[in-house]
């Protein structure tokens, strides 16, 4: 009796898996700069100003991967991080100080998904203990403006966070 039943079991296992067709996963697209998806950006800078910083801060969501590491999942390239990393150019409006901790690491880009913003922006994110800091989209979180922010896995590395971290960071609007 009881190898019937593991017989049994062992059947259904397999007609699991037969069942299973990889090529009908699906996969998150990119967030395109011009996408309606990413919405009006409200800040003071100029067009051509948010298209550059646009050109900073967005890049394609990571290829899925069971057990991918924090290198497969940022896409953003050597480039963008040296961008996002220098010191602004405009004049920034400090937003407040807020609890960061990983957002979604399939998100790609530099962003923070924050309560410190009610609409879209640019701006900037600093690691008030060692002074780093990285060009972020802005996006706005629902709850009050004392709770937690998200930020992008490449933004936080980029600022010398660990990704296990909840450090508090200081918010920029540009």
């Amino acid at each position: 009796m009881r190898m019937m039943t593991t017989g049994a079991t062992a059947a259904i296992a397999l007609l699991g898996l037969v069942a299973c067709n990889p090529g009908a996963t699906t996969t998150q697209a990119s967030r395109p700069v011009d996408s309606p998806a990413s919405g009006p950006v409200d800040t003071k800078l100029s067009a051509e100003q948010v298209a550059a910083a646009t050109a900073v801060t967005r890049a394609p969501a990571p290829k899925p991967a069971a057990r991918a590491t924090a290198a497969q999942l940022d896409t953003t390239t050597a480039e963008q991080k040296v961008a996002a990393a220098k010191a602004p150019e405009v004049a920034e409006t400090r937003l407040g100080t807020t609890v960061a901790s990983l957002g979604d690491p399939t998100e790609g880009g530099f962003w923070i998904k924050t309560p410190l913003v009610k609409s879209r922006g640019i701006g900037r994110i600093v690691n008030p203990g060692n002074g780093k800091s990285a060009k972020v989209d802005l996006i706005p979180l629902d709850g009050p403006q004392s709770g937690g922010s998200q930020v992008s896995l490449p933004a936080l590395q980029l600022i010398g966070v660990s990704l296990t971290d909840l450090p508090t960071i200081e918010v920029y609007k540009s």
